[in-house]
């Protein structure tokens, strides 16, 4: 296969952790005969730096021709700790997903047994665990208009808005997700009090006798915030609103016991986009020391979004035997083991893809 990847290794440890994965992508289309070319872009602080547009419209149309888009992190301290700033990175992230149609966030979270004992909560609770959260990307409150302050700063107001399109659309995906892991989908909502998810409960009952092999279920947000915690073996599909979704994905995340190997991906109408989800964590960037493993993973998931599954579990493969090898950096480093560094793991994990 001939895939064209757009990158956009963005800020802080982005460029160090995608160097990495395409370090992977490189040993794949090797081992399997196929032809990967690459486009960086950029996006962020950095583009901000360069251009004065954290989204340009050049590095827009180089996600459009792409077939897929590797991205990395975005993120400064220089704008975050800058209240004033009236141009921000993140501006070019909410930009991006609109302007690619990218409607929804896939967030896989899957406990390696043998990284079970690292995560914050008891093993026995956590080992086992592997569910998928579906978040709405485009709509809600972050969209939402009217928005805004009153003129003497005492009020702030936002809006939360959701059409049927949208909510169809996500939902289709969450159903369909289901039908090829355990056929058991959980809607999240606030539909005791919020309009718009008493909208999301009644599409989804009448959508419903269009997947009688999926076991559909409601929860209220609060509820799953406390689920995800107690019982996060009972999950299998999650799907819900832009807010609940940013809020609960970063809460499922902490389960694994590190930021730095959860991929996640953006797909929708347009290109798809596969990133990992930490930020850019700056106090990092330059040091080689930043975890590229969720940012590998994720260039496992864009493989197996344009069909080449086997190709993706030969990176989950390799990643597998990396973190069984012990060669893994100082987040995952056991106590008195050597901390390896972010190229030395890319190293290994490429010339084990096989």
């Amino acid at each position: 296969m001939n895939l064209k990847i757009a990158l956009l290794p963005g800020d802080g440890i982005g460029p160090e952790i995608v160097g990495e994965a395409v370090k992977a992508l490189d040993a794949v289309a090797a081992q399997y005969g196929h032809t990967f070319t690459y486009e960086k872009a950029l996006v962020g602080a950095c583009a901000i730096d360069v251009t004065g547009d954290p989204y340009p419209a050049e590095t827009h149309e180089v996600c459009e021709a792409a077939d897929a888009v590797l991205f990395g992190a975005i993120g400064d301290p220089k704008y975050d700790n800058n209240p004033a700033a009236k141009v921000r990175p993140e501006q070019g992230l909410l930009r991006m997903r609109k302007s690619l149609g990218l409607y929804a966030n896939l967030r896989p979270l899957a406990v390696f047994d043998s990284l079970a004992h690292r995560s914050p909560l008891k093993t026995e609770i956590v080992k086992g665990a592997d569910f998928l959260c579906v978040r709405e990307l485009t709509g809600g409150m972050y969209f939402g208009r009217p928005q805004g302050r009153s003129e003497d700063g005492n009020t702030a107001y936002d809006t939360c808005v959701y059409t049927r399109a949208e909510v169809e659309r996500i939902l289709h995906l969450a159903f369909r997700l289901a039908q090829g892991r355990r056929r058991h989908l959980t809607v999240v909502d606030k539909a005791n009090v919020i309009a718009t998810s008493r909208l999301w409960r009644q599409i989804a009952k009448e959508m419903a006798p269009q997947y009688p092999d999926v076991e559909l279920e409601f929860m209220f947000v609060d509820n799953a915030a406390m689920q995800i915690i107690q019982r996060p073996t009972y999950f299998d599909v999650i799907v819900t609103e832009n807010l609940f979704g940013d809020i609960l994905t970063d809460e499922a995340s902490v389960i694994s016991g590190s930021l730095g190997m959860l991929p996640s991906a953006s797909v929708g109408s347009k290109v798809a986009l596969f990133e990992p989800i930490h930020g850019s964590y700056p106090q990092a960037a330059g040091k080689n020391i930043a975890n590229p493993m969720a940012t590998i993973l994720s260039a496992a998931m864009l493989l197996e979004h344009v069909g080449l599954k086997t190709e993706g579990t030969a990176i989950r493969s390799a990643v597998n035997r990396a973190i069984e090898a012990g060669v893994v950096t100082e987040d995952l480093a056991a106590k008195g083991e050597k901390a390896f560094s972010t190229t030395e793991v890319g190293d290994f994990i490429a010339k084990n893809i096989a």
